[in-house]
């Protein structure tokens, strides 16, 4: 049982999110995307032959839109991004719009490397202009909003400087709004707070996925973000409860899709024992995950149990 204070904070959080999820699409015109609630991270199926099961995705998707989600993410860290080419990854946008219901977000992973660049300076300036020409491309098939990751190859370059002009200069160009996405278990990178604060001021950057597990940092970046409209999402299941308590107001989060109104009905309730099985379904491209080749069945690696990869939240 939650002590009265924390509990009181939580409320005030949940309650936040929730009585804006009941609210349909709205236009954001003049004002920016409210991002509060909560969003599965879609995966992306393959066929046997490594292909994208563009159909198992539509299908997977009339399903989660059944249940109360404020949006999903596509081609996040379960979308396995780096795999796809371009071209599929604009597709998966566009089914997935044309999957999703018109009152759900669709936030769309727009962030690009480059490879065999000559130099750090000219990656940067690189990745950059990937990741404004994807962001467009991927507001025209449909996207919402886009979340955008660090760019990590030259991480040691990455200073808040740098990483403050690359998203300065994404979200001046991007025809949508943006949200930071901060996942240092894969990227090595964890997007600096002082980067973030000034960041929040951006009129077109609506807010923070961040990934890192650490609800010091989200508690400070509410904080110093306070007087900016700017929303933070937990980046898993794990700590929204802890986010909720500190101000976050939702998360993307590695959730069974069958649990996402039990999520949100438990802690309403004050209660917290939703079990929250390894959700990712791994397509044969990933090396290091072959033997999870899935068509959108939520296979596991032969190494990995349910066992040892299920967590019971208390």
């Amino acid at each position: 049982m939650l002590v009265p204070r924390v509990w009181s904070s939580v409320r005030q959080g949940l309650s936040r999110g929730l009585s804006r999820n009941m609210g349909g699409r709205a236009s954001w015109e003049g004002r920016k995307v409210d991002i509060a609630g909560i969003y599965p991270p879609v995966t992306t199926p393959f066929t046997a032959t490594a292909e994208v099961d563009y159909g198992k995705l539509e299908e997977n998707l009339h399903k989660l839109g059944t249940f109360p989600f404020k949006g999903f993410v596509v081609q996040g860290s379960n979308g396995e991004f780096p795999f796809l080419t371009s071209s599929e990854r604009l597709e998966m946008v566009s089914r997935a719009r044309q999957a999703v219901p018109k009152d759900k977000l669709l936030i769309a992973g727009s962030g690009c490397e480059c490879e065999a660049i000559m130099s750090r300076t000219l990656e940067m300036a690189q990745a950059t202009q990937a990741t404004v020409e994807m962001t467009v491309s991927m507001a025209q098939v449909g996207a919402d909003a886009v979340m955008v990751v660090t760019p990590c190859y030259y991480r040691g370059r990455m200073s808040s400087a740098a990483l403050i002009h690359h998203y300065t200069k994404v979200a001046d160009l991007s025809p949508i709004p943006v949200v930071l996405y901060s996942v240092p278990a894969n990227t090595g990178l964890d997007l600096p707070v002082d980067a973030v604060v000034t960041l929040s001021q951006h009129p077109n950057i609506v807010g923070l996925k961040d990934s890192a597990g650490d609800v010091t940092r989200i508690g400070l970046i509410v904080h110093k973000t306070r007087k900016q409209d700017f929303q933070v999402l937990a980046g898993s299941a794990g700590f929204l409860l802890a986010s909720y308590a500190l101000g976050g107001e939702g998360s993307a989060c590695s959730v069974r899709s069958d649990s996402a109104d039990v999520l949100q009905l438990t802690l309403q309730q004050e209660l917290w024992g939703v079990c929250v099985p390894w959700p990712m379904s791994w397509g044969p491209r990933c090396a290091s995950w072959s033997d999870s080749a899935s068509q959108g069945n939520g296979k596991m690696p032969r190494s990995c149990s349910t066992d040892s990869l299920s967590q019971t939240l208390r």
